[in-house]
């Protein structure tokens, strides 16, 4: 392919993008993140304490029905739970099948390290 037609492919996809909505532009992204992964992590709470924590988790996912297909009220996910809280997945910690209700205090972020 040559410079100009690479050059006028980019513009064509660059202006795609930008005629997208947000909306469009960030399911575009959590599917590129779906594909990918996210190392995330979710911490729940207690008021202002910790008190469980799940490392490497990939995604969070809304609960269908089974035969109405409407969203149920909590998210579920696999992680590693971090038993002692360091922030580690230890080699003795274990991945686990989770779910956290809508009355939850949890924080669902991307890993920074």
């Amino acid at each position: 392919m040559n410079r100009s037609a690479l050059m006028l492919t980019t513009l064509i996809a660059v202006s795609a993008l930008a005629a997208c909505t947000q909306e469009s532009q960030n399911q575009i992204k959590r599917g590129i993140q779906n594909w990918t992964g996210t190392n995330g992590v979710l911490e729940v709470y207690a008021g202002e304490k910790v008190v469980k924590r799940f490392l490497k988790i990939d995604k969070l996912s809304t609960a269908l029905g089974t035969t109405d297909d409407v969203a149920r009220s909590y998210r579920y996910g696999y992680g590693v739970l971090d038993e002692n809280n360091n922030g580690i997945a230890d080699a003795d910690e274990k991945r686990v099948y989770f779910e956290v209700g809508d009355f939850s205090h949890y924080v669902f972020f991307e890993n920074p390290h």
